[in-house]
């Protein structure tokens, strides 16, 4: 979610600074800012809403600053709201991502001190109180521990001491990451920030506080306690940005899937063994997720049920807290997560972890939360996800969960044959992107579209609702085809898009019976099955890969929503309110 990088050497800081964030975009934001610490000691602070420029940022000399991109929680999209925030005497800048639950109390303490606020955030109030808490402490550091003793919540908080020229981060649940080339340092909230100018970082773990000055570093544990600073050397993939010759990143990361998966097949037979094995063993197995990994988690549960004849249960990552009476320790916990950083899932996963349960994580991302918590990690290999709604890192999850209910079964060989033939319908599905535009052409104007599907399709179904309305704004809903006549019928007028998942297996009769009775009601209706059918006005075709047939089936549905984003004008990268990785509760 929001985004936070600061550097302290002798470059061009603003340049650096305005970088950084403009590698951090693609976790979403609608506001950002930048704050310079100057030669003469004040500070150039530039705030704005929307896209991050700098037509209004002075070449400024400077040695140390900090910038951030928000994505509001507290008070409103403004440029008051906007980070960063300063202290009444403008000696400390603050950027932070999280929630302060307690900031109305702290704020009605600072203001019967005196202290005036210009923003609607509870992020200001920690400007504050360090200001207060730097009248009585000449240590920046103290000032920090004083902080974060009284705050609550999950926060990552940075402050910038201006006559010390110090760096002073906290971090609880959302990251924080700095990295030290020679003599500069940089913190930023993902360690894609850091990537063009240093391999050397360092992840602070929940508790930990760290000072950054010119040529030093201290770091502090959760005791309080100083222990060194072991930086990491991290391999970067080459050309991480680099979108080639797609007009979007969602278009690339859409074509991206043929080798992603490729690349599972050929590469991670042992990873899928080891947790096979694991999930063998287990009493009680949870696939947890939030948003589209929740739904490769959902169809996780079909797979193994069908395939390996095994119970799996699956839950929201925000919910599952609340279900976790039912971990002992011989349970296993599946966290499902492209950047392993989010928030909901992390702080459930804790918890069954505190109750003794194995974690393993399928993310996308080396040395994040998840990663560093997991006792067993498996890597999608899918590259940099830039575009906010996720394609190929879905995919990536189900190539796993298929492979693995396969390896419970003892039938890897046949799963890897059919998951071959799935990239093949893939490729066919790419291959017939010039009609699914034009199917986008023809449906854009309606407000509403409905997919229907059981079974595996039912799973399907919802994680193609919302790939079409996070990039296109139209209202898509997801329901099992069974459940028509249960009430969401009523919702069917004449020409309401309706896509109907029908697969060639043991659904294919009774979701053909739902495509005829929304037909009978008017409805569009769009079949995507091997078998063309009479009702459908629109046929796509998808051979049938057994219950691989659904990543072919999910490519329709991204492609769907991609041509329908640009059918109505709009950015299918940046989609309004959302972020990429989702950090605060």
């Amino acid at each position: 979610m929001c985004g936070i990088f600061g550097y302290i050497g002798h470059k061009n800081t603003k340049d650096i600074i305005l970088e950084g964030l403009k590698s951090l975009e693609y976790r979403g934001y609608d506001s950002w800012g930048v704050a310079l610490k100057k030669l003469d000691g004040s500070i150039d602070l530039v705030k704005q809403i929307g896209k991050i420029g700098n037509s209004t940022i002075k070449d400024t000399n400077s040695n140390i600053g900090i910038g951030h991109t928000r994505w509001a929680t507290h008070g409103g999209v403004t440029i008051e709201n906007a980070h960063p925030h300063l202290s009444c005497n403008k000696e400390i800048v603050i950027v932070h991502n999280g929630i302060v639950e307690n900031y109305l109390e702290l704020k009605t303490q600072l203001e019967e001190k005196g202290h005036k606020f210009v923003s609607d955030t509870d992020s200001e109030v920690l400007a504050h109180y360090l200001e207060e808490s730097y009248k009585k402490e000449v240590d920046p550091v103290l000032c920090m521990q004083n902080l974060c003793s009284v705050i609550k919540g999950l926060n990552a908080v940075i402050a910038l001491f201006v006559k010390e020229e110090t760096f002073v981060a906290y971090k609880n649940g959302s990251p924080v990451i700095i990295g030290k080339n020679n003599d500069e340092f940089f913190v930023s909230s993902d360690p894609v920030g850091i990537a063009s100018y240093t391999d050397k970082l360092y992840f602070l773990e929940d508790g930990e506080i760290i000072k950054a000055s010119k040529n030093s570093i201290e770091l502090l544990n959760q005791d309080k306690k100083v222990k060194p600073v072991s930086f990491q050397t991290i391999n970067f993939p080459k050309n991480m940005s680099d979108i080639g010759n797609y007009p979007h990143f969602m278009l690339k990361e859409i074509n991206d899937q043929v080798d992603v998966i490729t690349n599972i097949l050929k590469t991670q037979r042992k990873d899928v063994e080891e947790v096979a094995s694991k999930i063998k063993n287990a009493f009680g197995c949870f696939l947890v997720g939030c948003g589209t990994a929740s739904y490769a988690g959902l169809a996780g549960v079909y797979f193994f049920s069908k395939i390996a004849r095994r119970h799996l249960n699956t839950s929201f990552g925000s919910e599952f807290s609340y279900l976790i009476n039912f971990i002992r320790r011989q349970s296993l916990v599946i966290a499902l997560s492209q950047s392993g950083e989010t928030i909901d899932t992390i702080s459930s996963v804790k918890k069954a972890k505190e109750k003794g349960a194995t974690l393993v994580s399928i993310i996308n991302s080396p040395h994040s939360t998840l990663d560093r918590l997991s006792d067993k990690s498996l890597y999608l290999h899918a590259g940099p996800e830039k575009a906010v709604a996720s394609t190929k890192a879905y995919t990536s999850k189900l190539a796993y969960l298929f492979l693995m209910a396969h390896a419970v079964a003892g039938s890897l060989k046949t799963g890897q044959s059919l998951l071959r033939k799935s990239v093949i319908e893939v490729k066919k599905v790419l291959d017939y992107s010039s009609k699914i535009k034009l199917l986008a052409k023809k449906i854009a104007k309606h407000d509403h579209i409905f997919i229907l599907g059981r079974g595996l399709s039912y799973a399907l179904a919802l994680e193609s609702a919302l790939k079409i309305k996070e990039v296109s704004y139209i209202h898509a809903e997801g329901f099992p085809a069974g459940e028509l006549k249960h009430g969401v019928i009523a919702l069917i007028e004449k020409g309401t898009p309706v896509i109907v998942y029908n697969p060639k297996d043991e659904t294919y009769e009774d979701t053909l019976s739902a495509a005829y009775e929304v037909k009978a009601r008017g409805a569009f209706v769009i079949g995507v099955s091997e078998k063309k059918a009479p009702v459908y006005d629109v046929h796509i075709p998808v051979k049938f890969c057994s219950d691989a047939t659904i990543i072919p089936q999910v490519v329709i549905a991204q492609l769907l929503g991609y041509y329908l984003a640009l059918e109505k004008g709009l950015d299918p990268d940046k989609p309004r309110n959302l972020a990429k990785s989702v950090t605060v509760k």
